[in-house]
């Protein structure tokens, strides 16, 4: 299988650019551009991957939505997890944390 990136925030922007960002967007503008994320086949957050998001949280220490993002990512078979909110280059299950802020996309394609 091909490595796969994951980006976990596909809810969190809906609710950024349609209620916390001023102007923001209309909804269905936001709406759209989450169902562009839908190409990335995301991850349906069930009881098996709860339980290992708080295995996760237990040992690294994680906020909950960090651990369940990690889990989802790593179910998904995902080697990168591009994150600003973890530490850069961190090995977490299986998953690279990358910074896409840090990094040039040609640096990040193909890890």
């Amino acid at each position: 299988m091909p490595a796969r990136a994951w980006e976990g925030t596909g809810l969190r922007r809906h609710v950024t650019v349609t209620t916390k960002l001023k102007p923001g967007l209309p909804p269905d503008v936001a709406w759209h551009d989450v169902q562009a994320l839908y190409a990335w086949r995301p991850v349906v957050i069930r009881p098996p991957i709860m339980d290992r998001a708080r295995a996760i949280q237990v040992r690294y220490a994680f906020s909950w939505w960090d651990a369940l993002v990690v889990s989802a990512a790593a179910h998904a078979e995902c080697s990168v997890l591009l994150t600003e909110d973890l530490q850069d280059g961190q090995s977490v299950d299986g998953l690279t944390v990358v910074n896409p802020f840090l990094h040039a996309p040609t640096e990040i394609i193909g890890r």
